[in-house]
């Protein structure tokens, strides 16, 4: 049996291993019904972007940096810490096994959110969203091998789920579904700087989070 990490695979890797397809998405709009922001939203919005604006003109942002500073925020306006939603955060190391490859991929999640009243199975609560997290110099397309690998576990329950990976100020939405072969869709990439894809961020997660 060979072990491989999550960390080293391509994107070559993964959609020869899975079987996965790509497809574009222009809009959010079949997928989700993106609401308008309150102006308390917007208010906070701009703050999250401004602090982090602070640090990204110093240098580059580390992913724990990322994590603290923007996507813990933004996950917390848009509903996220609210029940029966329940993060967690790098706890559990995932062992995805590859049929007929005698292969075992290893790796840890960085962030997911799952529905504690909703079970796909005995043993495992729906996915609502997993995030891959990188830090400001390396572009987010970078963790989509390692988010791809993760889904891949969930979709072995239920017929879809999200993803989002990120460097802080670039946002990939990435839409995963059953099929054969399954798709992974990416939405437009969104820039937190941008005062419209800023507000388009923080409209899909909240959108996302009320599923």
């Amino acid at each position: 049996m060979t072990i491989l990490n999550n960390r080293n695979l391509s994107l070559e890797d993964v959609q020869r291993l899975f079987g996965f397809q790509e497809q574009y998405i222009e809009s959010f709009s079949p997928l989700l019904s993106l609401e308008p922001l309150t102006e308390l939203e917007q208010q906070e919005l701009l703050q999250i972007r401004d602090d982090f604006r602070r640090y990204l003109t110093s240098g580059k942002v580390s992913e724990g940096q990322v994590k603290f500073l923007v996507i813990a925020p933004l996950l917390r306006l848009a509903g996220f810490y609210h029940y029966p939603i329940e993060i967690t955060l790098e706890e559990d190391i995932i062992d995805i096994e590859i049929e007929d490859e005698d292969k075992i991929i290893k790796g840890r999640i960085d962030i997911l959110a799952v529905n504690k009243v909703k079970k796909t199975t005995a043993n495992a609560y729906f996915w609502i969203l997993l995030i891959e997290s990188k830090n400001s110099s390396i572009s987010p397309s970078e963790g989509l091998p390692q988010l791809l690998t993760y889904a891949s576990r969930s979709l072995q329950n239920q017929l879809s789920v999200w993803g989002l990976v990120t460097n802080g100020q670039y946002y990939q939405f990435v839409h995963l579904q059953q099929g054969n072969p399954p798709i992974y869709q990416l939405m437009p990439l969104l820039n937190l700087m941008e005062p419209r894809r800023g507000m388009e961020l923080l409209q899909a997660l909240k959108a996302i989070c009320q599923l």
